[in-house]
């Protein structure tokens, strides 16, 4: 499934919203294509990558145009020593109906 930059920039914003609603939750994104991998972490509503600089400007989008492996929703606060998971290897189709749910379009 290839994704255009909006459709990237609406995903993060509604991702971003979903964790402004579910303080409690962060969202740990997979991405990668070939020998490129990111992960980004998403938190009460800001996004940050643990692999490459984060632009400092937070209306710059931290989600590359690259294919989302996966998405694990873990417990705040996020410790990468000992990660609460809450559900991992989500599809991005489960996480979409996570954000209908919750009412985010």
């Amino acid at each position: 499934m290839t994704h255009h930059s909006t459709d990237f920039s609406h995903l993060a914003k509604q991702l971003e919203a979903y964790t402004r609603k579910y303080a409690h939750e962060v969202l740990l994104l997979h991405l990668g294509h070939g020998e490129i991998e990111d992960q980004i972490i998403i938190f009460k509503g800001f996004s940050s990558s643990l692999m490459q600089p984060t632009d400092f400007n937070p209306d710059n989008p931290v989600l590359a145009e690259m294919p989302i492996l996966r998405i694990d929703r873990l417990q705040s606060p996020y410790n990468p020593n000992q990660p609460i998971f809450l559900e991992q290897n989500l599809s991005l189709e489960k996480m979409q109906r996570y954000l209908s749910e919750a009412g985010i379009a």
